[in-house]
């Protein structure tokens, strides 16, 4: 990005001000513009600053969801290319201001277009390609240009691919000038939801939580066996709800967990690779997931606390099987943890910070009550802000909120206790400054923070919205269905495999936002087809994009995270993928078992969720080669087999897994006694 200041930084930093505070209000007033006006009004802002804050050529962000997009060296003027297409992004979305009548009343289909038609809607393919490329790299808009051509080609390609085609007049009719292509669902997404979560987002991160996090975990887990390592799952778990995104954790936590875990004796790959698999879990976390997150919620109609609770168990799956992969590692190391003296009192961070907690409290609760995303992420930054401002006063404030909101006391009580709050900052010590810093430098910054943070998100979608016009307009994901289904021989199993390895191979090449949104248009349906809930092969494709972030070689959070360690890519790369070995195989046990999605009695999900932890502790113990002392290649088989047989949900397989690691527990009890008194060999 570019770092610019002056006049001109004041200007565009006015421009994502007003930006975050249109789409805040756009949520909070009655009179609010339909879905479609919404839509225009966030791609125009987010062209603009595209244009203006990404140069033609330079390093580009690594990940869409990033919270942090780093500034390059590029220079802090704006070249009067990028105002000439600022400013064409204006004239062309004028025109859907100005025609709007006309687009919406048309009947959607109506041909012939007029001329000005065709010159906006190609003007905007190409507007919204290129702003995609300066954000994003060059994959996904080349995927977008091949879809294109796969459009109007059809009659002449071979075998399944082969179409009726689509005529130019056809493709920009359906996929600029109607809600089914660009301004679709991945683009409403977008503009209703995942901005305001970036906004509580930025304010929280403004508000000194990342540090709080980061201090939290190290009072819990730093003097540990392996203590370094634990803390950066504990702290990226944490900061997952501010970020969502891989990369992001990696370069906010691995600048400080990665030397003290090399500085406690973990090897560069190693550590590495914990904090890339830990920072990758933060887009599985509940309560504030990844962007895809939301765009799931959307296709399956589903609120998105369905989804956060369905991510639930897995994520746990996920982090518990990365704690112990990093203890039996520790411990077959023979690695201690940061010495006692070194590390903060938890009572003394909870007294001083823990208020900085009530946000994200906040967050998951509204979520829990069925509160929509776009109030709770509302709500919740509000409480950040209070937080800021009364600190751990904070508490009271949001108990009388929520007597408030039990006795439905009327909306001027929450007039009053917004008041109470106002005058409560303003008579702490020091709180007509912290005030002042809110109001002046901070909440602005957080805001700007903010709007220029959903560039990439809404250019990855603008561009998968696109994508998904041609695709629907072709009948390709109909085809593609059919085509899978009869490829895998009605199986189960083999559609799967090849669900994963296309959700990593598109991984490897595009954001997990868009990466998502192809395999929802194109390989989720033929699952849903073989008997799979939708919520098991959605959140099945989703946790394979995300994945890919560990997956070499286009491994992302491990490029990240070796480039802070200093090691080979590769070497981390593979050690990622034994770190995170649980997020291979969770996600095909909760497609055969929904009860692991929070789907059936609770008796079964509490069993599930029980046995399920247990067998992902002896999966990492087989992998690293260490229960209680280190195994043989025997017993890490037991492991092994024990853990399959426990995640796999069953009374039956529950009491073989559990047999088989009894047996394993108690071979490794007995073989040091088998040692001793073994004669020694002479010599």
């Amino acid at each position: 990005m570019r770092k610019l200041t002056g006049y001109a930084g004041l200007v565009v930093g006015v421009m994502g001000i007003v930006m975050s505070l249109y789409h805040v209000y756009a949520r909070l007033t009655p009179a609010a513009p339909d879905t479609l006006v919404l839509r225009y009004i966030a791609l125009v802002f987010c062209l603009v600053l595209a244009f203006i804050l990404f140069p033609f050529r330079s390093s580009t962000p690594l990940d869409e969801e990033s919270t942090r997009l780093e500034d390059t060296d590029a220079p802090s003027t704006i070249p009067w290319l990028d105002l000439g297409l600022a400013g064409l992004s204006i004239g062309c979305m004028s025109y859907f201001f100005i025609a709007y009548e006309y687009l919406t009343m048309r009947y959607p289909t109506a041909h012939p277009l007029h001329w000005m038609d065709f010159a906006i809607g190609t003007l905007l393919i190409v507007l919204v390609l290129e702003a995609t490329r300066r954000t994003l790299g060059m994959a996904l808009p080349i995927l977008g240009l091949l879809f294109i051509v796969y459009a109007l080609v059809g009659p002449w390609l071979p075998g399944p691919l082969r179409h009726k085609g689509l005529s130019y007049e056809i493709l920009l009719d359906q996929t600029i000038f109607t809600s089914e292509g660009l301004f679709g669902i991945p683009l409403g997404v977008a503009a209703s939801y995942v901005i305001l979560f970036i906004i509580f987002g930025a304010f929280l991160e403004k508000s000194g939580a990342g540090q709080f996090f980061m201090n939290m975990a190290n009072a819990l887990a730093g003097a540990q066996r392996g203590g370094p390592g634990k803390v950066a799952v504990v702290s990226s778990s944490l900061f997952g709800t501010i970020s969502g995104s891989a990369v992001a954790n990696v370069m906010v936590d691995g600048w400080l967990t990665i030397p003290m875990m090399k500085r406690t004796g973990f090897k560069p790959e190693a550590a590495a690779a914990v904090e890339a698999v830990a920072s990758t879990g933060g887009q599985i976390m509940p309560p504030v997931m990844g962007a895809a997150s939301f765009v799931m919620a959307e296709f399956l109609g589903v609120p998105y606390s369905h989804v956060m609770l369905a991510a639930a168990i897995p994520a746990i799956f996920y982090f518990g099987a990365l704690f112990a992969a990093i203890h039996f590692n520790a411990s077959r190391a023979g690695l201690r943890g940061i010495p006692k003296s070194e590390l903060p009192k938890l009572s003394e961070i909870m007294w001083a910070q823990g208020h900085l907690l009530a946000p994200v409290v906040t967050i998951f609760l509204l979520l829990l009550e069925g509160f929509t995303a776009t109030y709770a992420a509302l709500v919740a930054t509000a409480v950040v802000m209070y937080a800021w401002l009364l600190g751990r006063w904070v508490w009271p404030l949001l108990a009388a909120g929520v007597a408030v909101w039990v006795l439905d006391a009327g909306p001027w009580s929450w007039v009053i206790l917004a008041a109470i709050g106002i005058a409560g900052s303003f008579a702490r010590p020091g709180g007509a400054g912290r005030v002042r810093q809110l109001v002046t430098t901070d909440g602005p910054a957080a805001l700007v923070n903010g709007a220029y943070q959903t560039v990439p998100v809404a250019m990855a979608t603008a561009t998968a919205g696109i994508m998904i016009g041609i695709i629907l307009q072709t009948g390709l994901a109909i085809r593609f269905t059919s085509f899978l289904v009869d490829f895998a021989g009605g199986q189960l199993f083999i559609a799967l495999l090849i669900t994963m390895v296309a959700a990593v191979l598109l991984g490897t090449a595009l954001p997990t936002t868009p990466a998502y949104i192809m395999l929802a248009a194109l390989l989720i349906p033929a699952l849903i087809k073989l008997g799979v809930p939708p919520m098991a092969a959605h959140m099945f494709a989703f946790y394979f994009g995300c994945l890919s972030a560990i997956t070499p070689p286009e491994c992302l959070a491990v490029y990240a995270a070796a480039s802070i360690s200093r090691c080979s890519v590769w070497a981390a790369g593979w050690q990622a993928v034994k770190f995170g070995a649980a997020g291979f195989i969770v996600p095909f046990f909760f497609v055969y078992y929904p009860a692991l999605l929070f789907m059936g009695p609770w008796t079964e999900i509490a069993i599930a969720a029980v046995t399920g932890l247990i067998g992902v502790i002896a999966l990492a113990a087989a992998l690293e080669g260490y229960l209680i002392r280190p195994a043989t290649w025997l017993e890490r088989g037991m492991f092994l087999t024990g853990a399959l047989l426990l995640i796999d949900p069953g009374l039956i397989t529950d009491l073989a897994g559990f047999g088989v690691l009894g047996a394993a527990l108690l071979l490794q009890k007995r073989r040091p006694a088998i040692d001793m008194a073994r004669p020694a060999i002479p010599g």
